[in-house]
């Protein structure tokens, strides 16, 4: 394995260049459909259910949607967008002609997905801000940790991505790993009214730390697990980053 260089800021330019041109129509589903979510069950649901932890159910939801969000925006950019890009626009080959090398390639792809969670979960962010949930000035730094957020699942898709034979596999990534994380990290209900069982393995969920760090930024509410929340992102990301570095290189390079 060797070390990226500065020169994946290229890539990642060239993905932005990309997604200015085409935000129109790519942009606007990942804001829509979480508001939509957001308002149907945090105002429909939400009356039937009532006050959630001392706030209103849709107090609560918001910082899981942000974090929801934030992952699957990086986790479709670095499968299905990333798997195109390699296997049918052949972007990787003419970047590999230049002086970039493979890593710089895998890194450029990452630092994009995490950019990419950073705008979704800004964007919400502000939406949030303007239906007064927001609660807590310590809600400023989310951006930075949707930025997280999207370094981990992007660097864990796009290690999916490196073993992926082809596009349809990608199913099985959303169907058995990433959707029922959407369900089982405590973006809908509090973890503690899930069984102890589920209550301990949701922390093996990568979404629950995010989760659980937005929750504690929106509400000014602070507790020792959240270190351990942002212990657990920081070595996915890492792990899963260097895994990546190897077995992308090894798709790549044949």
């Amino acid at each position: 394995m060797r070390m990226f260089s500065w020169h994946f800021i290229h890539v990642w330019q060239r993905n932005r260049d990309v997604f200015f041109r085409l935000w129109r129509t790519e942009a606007v589903g990942y804001v829509i459909e979480p508001i939509i979510i957001l308002l149907a069950l945090g105002t429909g649901l939400g009356i039937y259910i009532g006050i959630v932890g001392g706030q209103k159910y849709i107090e609560f939801l918001a910082p899981g949607i942000i974090a929801s969000y934030s992952m699957f925006s990086a986790s479709f950019e670095c499968t299905y967008g990333s798997f195109i890009r390699m296997e049918y626009q052949n972007t990787y080959d003419a970047i590999l002609a230049t002086p970039l090398n493979v890593e710089d390639v895998i890194a450029g792809e990452i630092f994009w997905g995490a950019t990419r969670a950073f705008f979704t979960g800004t964007g919400i962010l502000f939406i949030a801000a303007a239906f007064q949930l927001v609660q807590s000035p310590w809600a400023i730094l989310i951006p930075i940790v949707c930025f997280m957020d999207g370094l981990m699942f992007a660097a864990i898709a796009l290690f999916f991505t490196s073993l992926a034979p082809a596009i349809y596999t990608f199913n099985y990534f959303f169907t058995l790993f990433i959707n029922p994380m959407f369900f089982l990290s405590g973006v809908f209900f509090p973890l503690d009214q899930f069984p102890q069982i589920l209550q301990s393995l949701s922390w093996i969920f990568p979404l629950t730390s995010v989760v659980h760090i937005t929750r504690g930024l929106f509400s000014g509410e602070f507790s020792s697990e959240l270190w351990l929340a942002l212990a657990i992102i920081l070595a996915f990301a890492s792990l899963f980053f260097t895994i990546s570095l190897v077995t992308m290189r090894r798709r790549i390079v044949k």
